[in-house]
């Protein structure tokens, strides 16, 4: 489950950034979201919440591979008197 969330996350990521991109190249100027977004009407409530399910999902898999990590990375330490 978390490495199809990653690239979901990967996907999501990259989409805006291309988005972005392909609006700089025709434009010359970064779009609002805010203003796009609003054009959308009642759908725009739904496409924000699926944004920021998409951050916090972000977030959550993020610190929980830090945290896997450093458990990982973190050396053990044998007591000496039970050696």
């Amino acid at each position: 489950m978390h490495t199809i969330m990653w690239y979901a996350v990967l996907v999501w990521f990259s989409a805006s950034l291309l988005s972005q991109s392909l609006y700089l190249a025709f434009y010359r100027e970064p779009y609002d979201a805010m203003v796009l977004l609003k054009t959308l009407g009642p759908i725009y409530y739904f496409v924000f919440l699926i944004e920021i399910v998409m951050w916090v999902t972000f977030f959550i898999l993020g610190f929980s591979k830090m945290k896997s990590f450093k458990s990982r990375s973190a050396p053990e330490f044998v007591n000496s008197t039970t050696v």
